[in-house]
């Protein structure tokens, strides 16, 4: 089974959480040193929406950033202690996300997708095509045309 590097899907996943919390303390700081004002209500108020944007981010990313493993016979979703197996019959697509480096997973049957990262960045080839050259894409690309897979 191969998976990703844990330490690319924790910066991916938690990215966004640590840049609100950064944003939120930001506004609680100019609320604490400084006189109200009207430029002082203006920035708080910039860093406050900041920060709740990019915590809004965080749980719609949160919940589509899975850690994966691929190996030839299935496919592993690992949550936490739980990992949920999938043969690769049960794949309905898979296809990489060329801009954002990313794998999009959809399951027969289930109506979200699952994002995933490859294990080791994917080539650009003229800035719109990808082409993962790691041992998990030549997995993906074998299991794709094997099981008639998008």
């Amino acid at each position: 089974m191969i998976e990703a590097n844990p330490f690319k899907f924790y910066v991916a996943k938690y990215f966004f959480l640590v840049f609100a919390l950064i944003q939120l303390l930001v506004g609680v700081s100019l609320v604490a040193r400084f006189e109200f004002s009207n430029k002082i209500f203006f920035a708080i108020m910039l860093f406050t929406t900041l920060g709740l944007i990019f915590f809004s981010l965080f749980i719609f990313i949160n919940e589509k950033v899975r850690r994966v493993a691929v190996g030839k016979n299935k496919i592993v979703v690992i949550e936490g202690d739980r990992n949920i197996r999938f043969t690769w019959p049960e794949v309905k697509s898979l296809k990489i996300i060329p801009f954002f480096n990313l794998y999009k997973l959809k399951i027969k049957g289930k109506k979200k997708s699952i994002y995933f990262f490859p294990s080791k960045n994917i080539d650009p080839a003229f800035g719109l095509l990808a082409r993962d050259t790691s041992r998990m894409g030549s997995i993906v690309e074998k299991r794709k045309r094997k099981f008639d897979i998008e």
